[in-house]
């Protein structure tokens, strides 16, 4: 870490932050709803951790990017080079935290709603996937921006 640059430790903190933040959000949205649900239907606590475990894999997108921006410093880094590590951390961490409060949400309702009516699984599982695909694509543009 030099210096000179102080944008560096301000990206790693946004990618990090931000998707960490997302996650906690999701896993703790999700566990009052897994907490609620298996106070009714105890059998159906492991098949209900399917959110808690997704919101957990947005903050390991903010981990791969962290990493990927620090290892991609040099002490000669280019104002272009460090916006482009600022635009990667932003994409990434602003993702990160709108995948994870979606996962959060649905995962919540859809946990709660699963104990009443068990056909209500799927259309949770779909809906998750949907909500963690944003994440992705955060990762996937924050992947081409500091890798240019």
């Amino acid at each position: 870490l030099d210096i000179a640059h102080p944008r560096f430790p301000f990206c790693t903190g946004t990618v990090s932050g931000d998707s960490a933040l997302g996650a906690a959000y999701g896993t703790a949205k999700s566990g009052t709803g897994i907490a609620a649900m298996s106070v009714m239907r105890p059998e159906l606590i492991m098949k209900s951790i399917i959110p808690v475990v997704m919101a957990g894999i947005i903050a390991i997108y903010g981990l791969v990017v962290a990493v990927l921006i620090a290892n991609n410093t040099a002490n000669d880094i280019s104002l272009y080079k460090s916006f482009l590590h600022l635009g990667a951390g932003l994409s990434v961490g602003l993702s990160g935290l709108a995948a994870g409060f979606a996962i959060g949400i649905v995962g919540d309702a859809g946990v709660r709603g699963t104990a009443q009516q068990p056909r209500l699984f799927v259309g949770m599982i779909l809906i998750l996937i949907f909500a963690e695909v944003l994440g992705l694509y955060g990762l996937i543009v924050a992947l081409i921006l500091s890798t240019k």
